[in-house]
């Protein structure tokens, strides 16, 4: 099983940056597709963005694409989530999200309902 742990989230003004990581460990990373999501308060956990296997393949959720730009370090078991153009729209809770099967490239911005292993999360709060 793999554990997940979110960081990099805090509290920036509208239109600032930040980016978040997460560290994967107990599998072969380099293996698995990763992906992120986020939950906003009194909303249901939505699809953010995901990144294949081998980084052939990224997908982001409409609300975020050409501000949010996915990617992963194998050596280091990373992926990020470079965040610009923050809006107050954007405050949620960002959860890391890893695949199941390896060597494949999951639609997550169709449908996640097969996704088990997820971190914590990380608290990002956009101020207007």
């Amino acid at each position: 099983q793999v554990q997940l742990v979110e960081s990099g989230g805090g509290l920036v003004q509208a239109g600032g940056s930040l980016r978040l990581s997460c560290a994967a460990s107990g599998r072969t990373f380099s293996n698995y597709a990763m992906g992120w999501f986020r939950q906003a308060p009194g909303k249901e956990r939505e699809f953010v963005a995901s990144i294949s296997w081998n980084s052939g393949s990224t997908y982001y959720a409409d609300s975020v694409k050409g501000r949010f730009t996915i990617s992963r370090h194998n050596a280091k078991n990373t992926v990020y989530l470079q965040m610009n153009s923050l809006k107050p729209e954007d405050t949620a809770v960002y959860y890391c999200a890893a695949d199941t099967i390896p060597f494949r490239t999951p639609r997550w911005d169709q449908g996640y309902s097969n996704i088990n292993d997820w971190g914590k999360g990380t608290l990002v709060t956009v101020s207007s």
